[in-house]
């Protein structure tokens, strides 16, 4: 318990540390911190771009990324398939069965006569 107020305190001390830090930068040398913003927002795009390239590479990310793909066309599907039934009264109507034309007729066989089974 004691490690998490030590934790609270020390994460506000370096979090005011870093406001003091960046206003002071700010009113004395504001080229020095557009120049520091510039960069650090140039390093951040490059560490993306290579971890990005890396994990192209990789199998599982093109498996992924077709998996996403076919789950957005499921959703797309679920949803045009609810709103067309909701619109058409007439997907909601059992359709109407047809007599068979098949003359079916009944052969009588030999019901009564037993089997005559050899047995060894």
């Amino acid at each position: 318990m004691a490690f998490l107020l030590i934790r609270k305190w020390l994460f506000g001390l370096v979090f005011l540390l870093a406001i003091i830090g960046f206003g002071s930068l700010l009113f004395q040398q504001p080229g020095a911190l557009f120049k520091q913003l510039i960069i650090g927002a140039f390093i951040i795009c490059v560490v993306y771009m290579i971890y990005r390239i890396w994990l192209g590479k990789r199998s599982g990310a093109q498996d992924k990324r077709a998996f996403l793909k076919a789950a957005r066309k499921s959703k797309k599907r679920i949803k045009n398939r609810q709103t067309s039934a909701t619109t058409h009264t007439q997907a909601l109507k059992k359709p109407i069965r047809k007599k068979s034309t098949a003359n079916l007729t009944v052969i009588e066989g030999k019901k009564g006569k037993k089997k005559n089974r050899a047995i060894y």
